[in-house]
């Protein structure tokens, strides 16, 4: 099963930047996408952006757009989240995510449908 683990949280002020990396220790074949989640204290597990593997499309939730950008650098199977604009709703634990099939007519960003995880990285915005 594939390892994923995330790096690049920390504390960051309202308004700033910050990027988190999702470093992968395989990406099989039948990985079809890999996204970021995050979870806030009480509230349910939120899909934030993800990324096609076969063809780069990516997708992203209301609440980041515009904000938020995912990228992928493939020779080194690693994910990148890049955040601006940050705020104090941003506050979460961030995870990446694998999965191994097409999502249909599903979201893609259905957390149902990952089934490899890391185990987060916190990610606070306050000044």
């Amino acid at each position: 099963q594939v390892q994923l683990v995330e790096s690049g949280g920390g504390l960051v002020q309202p308004g700033g930047p910050l990027r988190l990396s999702c470093a992968a220790s395989e990406l099989t074949l039948d990985v079809t996408a890999i996204g970021w989640f995050r979870q806030a204290p009480g509230k349910e597990r939120e899909g934030v952006p993800c990324i096609s593997r076969s063809d780069g499309k990516t997708y992203y939730a209301d609440s980041v757009k515009g904000r938020f950008t995912i990228s992928r650098e493939n020779t080194k199977n690693t994910v990148y989240l890049q955040m601006n604009r940050l705020k104090p709703g941003d506050t979460a634990v961030y995870y990446c995510a694998t999965v191994h099939r097409g999502w249909g007519q599903l979201n893609p960003l259905t957390s149902g449908l990952y089934d490899s995880w890391g185990r987060g990285t916190q990610v606070t915005v306050s000044s």
